[in-house]
């Protein structure tokens, strides 16, 4: 069996390590991380014209049609990079609009949303029942909702929201509508923006329910965001290898300290045990569905717990330098810690690989 990733997913990778990194360097991302919006759309443009945007868009749809694992690519490197990008917002509305979306919402929105022409985000935390879209307090009445959602990412420049509401239904809600007032909120992570939303009577289309179909998709986004947990984590344990050769105490890199090279050593031992686990979930999607939910959940827990001790060894490592705003190591710690609690988090994630597991 071939474990390795065949020329074409090597070729994406490739292509976006080179364009991330020159695309956002550290005084860029710093830049972005303190506008309100967080985004440029020349910088969405971009993503765009490389095809990101309808990676997992069917080709009947004007997509790519390409699999989970390259999403997995793409991911990784975009928390290589620590990207501010709305795109895993908008690829995670995409997906559920792929599963469960009308025959007339494909039509209207997979093109343009391909094509970067549309964005589009999921309205998920309710404010007082937390993240699984099975246990929303949001029921539609005559074609209208009327909820208040919280920490919906990227909504302020998305077109549409896919809302979660009860018993797993879900709904397009475009925020042009005079019913939806998207308020932004202070977020840990400055390089991911979030947003209360408030509906009041905001017209509202159902999806179809297809369970089996959207749970493939959350799958797919929290796998996704996992992936991207382990780019993030990888930059900081390479800062920190890096800062350990460099900076000497007696006369000797530290990193020649048992103390040091252990933590270090650690950080690698985990990066890699999230990669491998993001990588199989990848691989379960777009080959064995059967094993993709208790995969994808594995992949989340293992990477959420391992992005923040990475990133929080990678900061002990840097010592003092590394508690401070102008070295920027504090904001993969932040997204680390945000992607650890987005979309479930690891004692969630746990508890569902067990259920699933029969244990």
């Amino acid at each position: 069996m071939n474990f390795d990733f065949t020329d074409d997913q090597r070729a994406i990778k490739g292509t976006a390590r080179d364009f991330l990194t020159a695309r956002y360097p550290s005084a860029t991302v710093r830049e972005l991380a303190a506008d309100d919006r967080g985004h440029t759309d020349g910088q969405w443009q971009e993503l765009a014209d490389l095809g990101w945007t309808g990676v997992v868009v069917p080709e009947a749809d004007g997509g790519l049609g390409l699999g989970a694992v390259e999403l997995v690519v793409i991911q990784e490197e975009l928390g290589y990079a620590l990207a501010p990008t709305p795109l895993h917002s908008s690829v995670g509305a995409t997906l559920l609009l792929v599963a469960a979306g009308t025959s007339e919402q494909r039509e209207r929105w997979l093109g343009p949303l391909a094509r970067g022409e549309a964005r589009g985000t999921i309205a998920l935390w309710d404010e007082h029942a937390g993240w699984s879209p099975d246990h929303s307090e949001v029921e539609a009445a005559g074609g209208v909702l009327t909820a208040m959602k919280i920490a919906v990412p990227d909504a302020a420049s998305a077109d549409f929201l896919v809302v979660a509401a009860a018993d797993g239904r879900h709904y397009l809600v475009e925020t042009s509508d005079p019913g939806v007032e998207v308020v932004s909120e202070r977020a840990l992570d400055p390089t991911r923006k979030l947003f209360t939303v408030t509906l009041e009577g905001a017209t509202a289309e159902p999806l179809r329910l297809e369970p089996a179909r959207i749970g493939q998709a959350y799958h797919t986004i929290v796998t996704a965001l996992a992936a991207e947990t382990v780019g993030v984590a990888q930059r900081a344990m390479e800062m920190a290898v890096a800062y350990a050769k460099e900076r000497k105490q007696f006369d000797r890199p530290i990193g020649a300290y048992q103390a040091v090279s252990h933590r270090c050593a650690q950080m690698l031992l985990e990066v890699e045990g999230a990669r491998s686990l993001a990588y199989w979930a990848g691989w379960a999607l777009d080959h064995a569905p059967g094993e993709a939910a208790r995969a994808a959940s594995m992949a989340k827990a293992y990477a959420s717990d391992a992005g923040f001790r990475v990133t929080a060894s990678a900061l002990q490592v840097h010592g003092g330098i590394g508690f401070t705003w102008e070295h920027d190591l504090h904001f993969f710690l932040k997204r680390a810690v945000a992607n650890a609690h987005a979309f479930g988090d690891a004692r969630w994630h746990r508890e569902r690989v067990a259920e699933l597991s029969g244990v």
